[in-house]
């Protein structure tokens, strides 16, 4: 499962055509959702919804007669979609302005969207400036943040396996990533992390060793240098 961050929704649901409502037809509102709980009280999972605002649509126009003979409530229907899908559902709104103060407008979207690419084209330029001074320790840092968008990740992930140290390796060891493509790139780059220094890991403790070791220094694993291993051969002895 790939984690996103909310700026990262954000830029897939303001670049992607907006879905039409199953009921209606009518082109949907991107939506953001609310911080405090709704609906069920568990949330929706996403920070942005597609949501259909027709006063016409035919789900919203009878929702109020269902809702008070089935329920004896004074509500109705919005059609909902979920980003990135065809998943469709539908939300209890309590009055005709009911959650239209979080529609994101056209205009408001536009000066969003670009915001967020503002920021994402200063980060880059930053990750530049670290790649050209060799300060490793800085691009460690924006690519262990949850928080960073994954393209700027994927980008810091490349510039570690150029200038980053075995000690680098260590920290990224130690988290779960989740972005499948983020993870291939990550690993993609401790490979050359180990290439340029000659090492690789334990097979038993995970330390980093020399690549030609036959003796693990930490564990006192027997194992075979890397460049002795053929395809099929027993690699490793377990240590005592």
């Amino acid at each position: 499962m790939a984690f996103e961050t909310k700026e990262d929704v954000l830029i897939r649901v303001l670049t992607q055509e907006r879905p039409k409502c199953t009921y209606c037809g009518k082109k949907m509102s991107i939506w953001e959702v609310p911080q405090f709980p709704f609906e069920d009280g568990l949330g929706w999972g996403t920070p942005y919804l597609f949501v259909c605002f027709n006063n016409r649509c035919p789900l919203y126009e009878q929702g109020w007669y269902n809702i008070r003979r089935n329920y004896g409530r004074y509500a109705s229907y919005r059609c909902i979609c979920f980003p990135g899908s065809h998943s469709y559902a539908c939300m209890a709104v309590f009055s005709q302005n009911g959650a239209t103060g979080q529609i994101i407008e056209d205009e408001i979207a536009a000066a969003k969207l670009q915001a967020v690419k503002t920021r994402i084209e200063r980060k880059l330029l930053f990750l530049e400036d670290c790649h050209a001074a060799n300060d490793w320790q800085s691009v460690l840092k924006m690519l262990l943040d949850p928080i960073e968008q994954d393209i700027v990740r994927i980008k810091a992930a490349d510039i570690i396996g150029k200038i980053g140290t075995t000690e680098a390796i260590e920290h990224i060891r130690n988290k779960n990533f989740g972005n499948g493509f983020l993870s291939k790139k990550i690993e993609e780059s401790v490979e050359k992390i180990h290439e340029r220094f000659s090492t690789r890991e334990c097979p038993f403790c995970a330390e980093i060793i020399n690549e030609e070791a036959r003796i693990c220094e930490h564990c006192d694993g027997v194992l075979f240098p890397s460049s002795k291993i053929s395809s099929g051969q027993k690699i490793y002895d377990q240590p005592n």
